[in-house]
């Protein structure tokens, strides 16, 4: 972090100032029309808990680039780390010429996921490209081509994580035909399930289904992510993942974790799935596995990894020795720095303060998350009916007062918040004040 960038939110113009302003027609007129962005401003530095842009604004940071920033923004550990490798070399590729920093990558990734057994990872780039790399490692391990998801998911924009997406718009709508043998199953959604729906109910309603339509002895893999991201931070009931997993080792099905956005600390363990105790067979990670560099890997049991014949994964830059040497940084700052007890500690003061703030506005319909992975699912007052309205106009007004949010959710009316693991507490207060003063003002 730049050691001149002030930890605190201070405005200077009207948002968007003038340079953001200008820069944004710049981009309507260099950039395609289907890359949209959520607020008017274009940075210049960031770091801790804060985002500055062109025009000398600082914003406080919940949204972490979409959870890539977990360590902070320009970490310490990750510029050194990057800086020392960029005067080294940029790239070779690993599978031309190869590099021991993708090899430590991998160790560290095969020791720190769930699970002690034997494992192998593969790097590659975005979290997409790892999804699907899953899928064609189960597929030809065996040997079966279907693949479960489940309701609210996303997996990516690739065209088989697309079909593999539950929400139509924007990540679909338009862009099929669609990769197919993919199929969907119900979800453990507590806030919206019955009353009597427990997680081993729902995980039971989802087997039903997926053996009804689609049979174990077609069945690939079922991927899933322990607490779902764009779907709205839904965090499955206790009971529901641990149930589709033994299901899946019960009837040789791969299950893959989907950890793209829950992994390296962001919820209060290294890994979601290590809050019920579940061992995937395969792990896919990316986001904050790199302190904002793209990589992104696939680890699991070594018998599955390695079922691909020599040359059938890969690609140019998987493993690109800039991101290898900014991930090895980026766990060592994890470790070294307490940021697992971090996340915990910014659960706690998050949801302290959204339990009271639902207490008294009962548009807060459920307060949920794990970590520094927050939600509030909003609604018409007196009901469960979405307001997708209300989640745009506190975002929209969060944003003019310097606090940077998201939304998200099939119903659009989720906001999720995702603060750097850097940020302090007075500044998650303060930005939590904000918003309450938000909500007392705001009507949809």
């Amino acid at each position: 972090m730049s050691a001149s960038l002030e930890q605190r939110r201070h405005l200077v113009t009207a948002i968007p100032g003038p340079r953001s302003v200008e820069l944004m027609a710049r981009k309507s007129a260099a950039v395609a029309h289907g890359i949209g962005t959520t607020m008017p401003v274009f940075a210049v530095e960031a770091g801790g808990g804060v985002v500055k842009d062109v025009d000398g604004n600082s914003f406080i940071d919940l949204g972490s680039g979409i959870a890539v920033t977990t360590v902070g923004n320009s970490a310490p550990r990750v510029v050194e780390a990057v800086q020392q490798q960029v005067a080294a070399f940029t790239h070779t590729c690993f599978m031309v010429t190869p590099y021991e920093g993708y090899v430590a990558v991998a160790e560290a990734l095969n020791r720190l996921t769930p699970g002690d057994h034997e494992k192998r990872s593969a790097l590659f780039n975005s979290g997409a490209e790892a999804v699907e790399n899953a899928i064609k490692i189960a597929r030809v391990h065996t040997n079966k081509q279907a693949v479960v998801v489940f309701d609210h998911a996303y997996h990516g924009r690739t065209n088989l994580t697309m079909a593999m997406t539950a929400k139509s718009m924007p990540y679909k709508s338009g862009f099929g035909p669609f990769a197919p043998e993919v199929y969907r199953a119900p979800l453990s959604y507590p806030y919206r399930d019955e009353k009597d729906v427990d997680g081993t109910v729902a995980a039971r309603r989802a087997i039903t289904v997926i053996e009804k339509q689609v049979g174990a002895g077609n069945l690939a893999a079922v991927v899933i992510e322990p607490i779902q991201g764009e779907g709205g931070f839904i965090v499955p009931a206790d009971g529901f993942l641990p149930a589709i997993a033994q299901w899946c080792t019960a009837n040789g099905v791969v299950f893959i974790a989907d950890e793209v956005q829950t992994g390296f600390a962001r919820t209060g363990a290294l890994f979601a799935c290590d809050h019920e105790g579940v061992v995937p067979d395969l792990i896919v990670t990316a986001k904050g596995i790199a302190g904002g560099l793209p990589l992104s890997a696939v680890t699991g049991r070594a018998d599955i990894m390695d079922a691909s014949h020599v040359g059938g994964l890969g690609g140019t830059y998987g493993g690109n020795p800039l991101a290898c040497a900014a991930a090895l940084a980026t766990i060592e700052t994890i470790e070294a720095d307490g940021l697992v007890e971090r996340a915990a500690q910014i659960e706690r003061l998050m949801l302290d303060r959204l339990h009271r703030l639902q207490a008294d506005d009962d548009r807060l319909g459920d307060v949920r998350g794990r970590g520094a992975m927050i939600a509030v699912e909003l609604v018409r007052s007196g009901t469960d009916e979405p307001d997708a309205d209300l989640a745009r106009i506190v975002a929209t007004s969060a944003h003019q007062a310097g606090v940077i949010v998201l939304t998200c959710g099939t119903y659009g009316n989720v906001l999720r918040f995702l603060p750097p693991l850097a940020i302090s507490d007075e500044l998650l207060t303060e930005a939590l004040d904000i918003l309450t003063d938000i909500f007392k003002e705001a009507t949809s």
